[in-house]
């Protein structure tokens, strides 16, 4: 049975306190933020936990506050009034949506104990060699095996592992439990045939039912959607809802020629848009109710065959916690390969990655190109994933930063309400990123940090600066909060580029941004940046190139430099407070 030894416990993120001091809606009267004490404990395992305490609350996870942190005094955005809830329209005429579901457990719990305690320590229990000289991958493989039956922690204790190939976990209930970022490291050798592949990766299945035909069209808020026939359905399954790619969606967001050309890969085709659970049914009413757990975040329409399917395959309560990771190589290897990053979570709910970190591993260069560089191209990518929290991690140096998908540090792709929080992100190509495809909804950057990312042209050229950015088609309802960025972050009309992205993002808040980079927010319809502190922001539409075609109006802003008065200081937590309270 797990040991106490043996296991970091981690406690939750943040802290929930209510948030009822009125201010002036709009109104941006001075005000001083409170400053945070941060105590760091070192528990028997190596791990850390880090407490946050300030004026009105606390917040764990190596955070600042939050809404808990800051002293109750400033101005509040008139998005977002003392009395806000869902569905609120302020007086400009906006509505911006509750994004406290992201994470795990849509951050109603907190992460890092498995449902299952058992433990196997890899040294001790297979033979792995904790020095780094032989290869470790047959004894981890056979600990994740011994673990994949009933469930359990694979702990690695102090040490430096090799890995020449890769690790697969396909199970739920597997934890990989390290002695600490600082203590436990792992490096990975296998270059070969690694394009498009991760050396460790949790992968569900992408099993679907049938298509359950929508009997009308579903709106932003909504949680009951009408179905044809929803009988088949049972309260606790997991639904994909979507829609498909028509030639009158793709005229509503005045995209043709670009979403609807024969070489488009989501022309006409069916796109999951928003990962839900059955809440509840009632078959007894013409059509069939279903009620789902997270709003709906974008009309959903008849008219582009909106639908529901079950989807029953996900992996939950995975994490990876408590070590560093590496698989750099030579310079010209690394870029002999594509989108090769070293941890991967694939159609996984209810998981975490906590206290994870990049380092430089025996295998990177020593000098020239590369040298410093912790990572082969990616660092941690999830995709078709939901209710996910990426916490207390920092990812640097992605050696191929070229086209192709390269140099993407921390990645997302057609994933919902996944939690990025309190993480560092350094000299990738795009250091934070949404890519690839519809349907990346409900998503959270709270207090993320990102410097020196670069855009190479080739391995001989180092290009421009690269920016964190919304990569690819439409993503929905997202927030970056309370986030600093020294090279900045886009959203915008991408046209043509990366298979026809065009408009990468809607209805996305930036809130409490700051930085010596840029910010650029050019999102369709309209988008949301509130409160700012150094950080250049660019909203004006008409530029050449600028990313503005058909993104009319200008998004709304409020509070540019005035960052440090604004309250609450995390849209996220303060929301959280809000839809918790008793």
């Amino acid at each position: 049975m797990l040991s106490r030894s043996g296991v970091v416990l981690l406690f939750a993120l943040y802290g929930c306190s209510s948030d009822t001091t009125t201010f002036p809606t709009g109104s941006h009267a001075g005000g001083a933020t409170a400053a945070a004490t941060t105590t760091t404990t070192t528990n028997s395992a190596g791990g850390t936990t880090a407490v946050a305490t300030g004026t009105g609350g606390t917040a764990s996870g190596g955070g600042s506050g939050g809404s808990g942190g800051e002293a109750p005094t400033g101005w509040r955005s008139e998005l977002y009034p003392d009395n806000w809830s869902p569905g609120f329209t302020s007086p400009s005429g906006h509505q911006i949506q509750d994004y406290s579901y992201a994470g795990y457990k849509n951050s109603e719990a907190p992460i890092g104990m498995p449902v299952v305690s058992t433990l196997i320590n890899v040294v001790t229990d297979q033979g792995a060699d904790p020095s780094g000289t032989t290869d470790a991958t047959a004894a981890v493989n056979a600990a994740i095996a011994a673990a994949s039956g009933a469930g359990g922690i694979v702990y690695f204790p102090a040490g430096e592992y090799r890995f020449d190939g890769v690790l697969l976990i396909s199970k739920s209930n597997v934890v990989l439990q390290g002695a600490g970022s600082t203590q436990t490291k792992l490096f990975f050798t296998k270059t070969s045939g690694m394009s498009y592949d991760s050396h460790v990766t949790f992968r569900g299945s992408n099993t679907q039912g049938p298509d359950l035909l929508l009997a009308a069209d579903a709106a932003p808020f909504d949680t009951t959607l009408k179905v044809a026939d929803a009988s088949s359905l049972t309260v606790g399954d997991d639904l994909i809802v979507g829609f498909s790619i028509t030639s009158d969606f793709v005229q509503s967001h005045k995209m043709n020629g670009t979403w609807d050309t024969a070489s488009h890969p989501f022309f006409n085709k069916w796109q999951p848009f928003f990962r839900r659970h059955v809440v509840s049914l009632d078959t007894n009413k013409t059509p069939h109710e279903v009620v789902i757990d997270v709003p709906i975040r974008y009309p959903v329409k008849m008219s582009d065959n909106a639908s529901l399917r079950r989807h029953g395959s996900y992996l939950s309560e995975c994490g990876v916690q408590g070590m560093a990771l590496g698989n750099a190589a030579t310079w010209d290897e690394a870029w002999s390969l594509n989108q090769v990053h070293v941890l991967e979570l694939d159609r996984v709910k209810d998981c975490w990655i906590d206290d994870v970190i990049s380092y430089d591993p025996p295998t990177g260069p020593t000098s020239g190109n590369g040298k410093d560089d912790h990572l082969l191209s990616g660092g941690v990518i999830v995709r078709r994933s939901k209710r996910v929290t990426v916490a207390n991690s920092e990812m640097h140096g992605g050696q191929h930063k070229g086209g192709g998908g390269n140099g993407y540090l921390f990645e997302v792709r057609q994933s919902s309400e996944v939690l990025f929080v309190d993480l560092k992100a350094s000299k990738g190509r795009h250091n934070f990123i949404q890519n690839w495809g519809f349907g990346n909804s409900g998503c959270v950057w709270l207090r993320v940090q990102s410097a020196g990312a670069n855009a190479w042209l080739n391995k001989n050229f180092p290009g421009l600066p690269g920016f964190s950015e919304f990569h690819h088609s439409l993503s929905l309802g997202n927030l970056v909060d309370s986030s600093t960025f020294d090279d900045g972050w886009s959203v915008v009309n991408r046209g043509t580029y990366s298979s026809g992205a065009g408009h990468s993002g809607t209805e996305t808040i930036m809130w409490n941004t700051r930085g010596n980079g840029v910010l650029r927010s050019r999102q369709f319809d309209m988008g949301y940046v509130v409160g700012t502190k150094s950080i250049t922001v660019q909203t004006s539409l008409g530029g050449f190139l600028d990313g503005s075609e058909n993104t009319e109006p200008e998004d709304f802003t409020e509070g540019i430099g005035d960052a440090d008065t604004l309250y609450p200081q995390s849209l996220f937590e303060s929301q959280l407070a809000k839809r918790l309270a008793p």
